[in-house]
């Protein structure tokens, strides 16, 4: 028997496969505080952003719910007074295959979010728009660094609560 390139293949580890069967927004929210208000002047904005992931399995085999979670609140630079808030949950449904057990929770929450969040960020720009403000574009998210402070946070309260 010859070994071919075929055979070696299907020898190897088996592929990683993920397909995105659907991506949608969960929730979305938008207050224009500036306008309930009747505010004027200064309006230019200092914004904080906070994204939180959540990772759901679903029935079907080989499929998990990825939600980001984000939430904007422009302040005026001067004065700090309120001018928008938004929170968006955006999530997409994942088929994934070929990724071991050991690496599937930071795969879920590392790859999947940079494959949703282009998508959150143009709602994001839109709603802050349609809302007259100028587009927010957000900037790019590191995920890697979210998921370990994700970590940390998880181990700390691990700790506290063997302590208590």
């Amino acid at each position: 028997m010859t070994d071919t390139p075929e055979a070696g293949a299907q020898n190897a580890a088996p592929q990683m496969k993920m397909q995105i069967l659907a991506q949608y927004v969960r929730d979305l929210s938008f207050e224009n505080i500036l306008a309930q208000k009747g505010a004027s002047g200064d309006t230019t904005p200092e914004v904080s952003v906070n994204v939180g992931l959540d990772v759901k399995k679903r029935q079907a085999e080989h499929q998990y719910e990825v939600i980001m979670k984000t939430k904007v609140n422009a302040k005026t630079k001067e004065g700090g007074q309120p001018l928008f808030h938004v929170e968006l949950e955006y999530a997409g449904v994942f088929h994934i295959e070929g990724v071991p057990e050991d690496q599937m929770h930071p795969f879920l929450l590392i790859e999947c979010p940079r494959q949703l969040f282009p998508f959150a960020r143009r709602v994001i720009s839109d709603v802050t728009r349609d809302g007259s403000f100028p587009p927010l574009n957000l900037e790019n998210i590191d995920f890697v660094a979210l998921y370990r402070q994700q970590l940390a946070q998880m181990q700390a309260q691990a700790a506290q609560k063997a302590d208590a």
